[in-house]
């Protein structure tokens, strides 16, 4: 018997190293995981946020403020269950669904003006950025910002 007939071919090999590598890729563009918010004004981190998946449904939570004069604040503009919470550890978007990579239905909270707005989002750059959109009634109408995922 020839040991040649137990190596697999290069065409087998490739076509599995093809896969293997399209699975990575799909995988490194998800929203789930670790968040930095951008100020749009100064461009500095402002917080830290998880996003989660549950039964095909994304929620993002404050899971750290990084400046410390701010940690202690609660959303005083909220309504309802938030009003006068702290917005450390608040859940700030819920109800996301991914829909062939993007992420739509969704809501947001600014913990800012206490406002809940339509999102939607949509994985960047290979998985490295994460652009979240809030907006009121249509998607065209509205603002924009662009996370950084949170590397280790």
């Amino acid at each position: 018997m020839r040991l040649t007939a137990f190596l697999p071919n290069i065409k087998q090999v490739m076509i599995v190293l093809a896969a293997l590598f399209a699975t990575s890729q799909v995988m490194a563009q998800t929203a789930v995981g670790q968040w930095k918010t951008i100020d749009d004004e100064t461009g500095e981190v402002k917080s830290i946020v998880t996003i989660q998946e549950d039964n095909g449904v994304l929620t993002g939570k404050v899971m750290q403020i990084m400046d410390e004069a701010k940690r202690q604040e609660v959303c005083k503009k909220c309504d309802g269950s938030r009003k006068n919470q702290p917005i450390e550890g608040m859940t700030i978007i819920w109800n996301m669904k991914d829909k062939d990579g993007q992420y739509e239905d969704g809501k947001i909270l600014d913990p800012e003006n206490g406002k809940v707005y339509s999102a939607n989002m949509k994985v960047l750059d290979g998985g490295k950025k994460l652009e979240v959109r809030g907006f009121i009634g249509f998607a065209l109408i509205g603002r924009s910002q662009v996370w950084e995922k949170v590397e280790g």
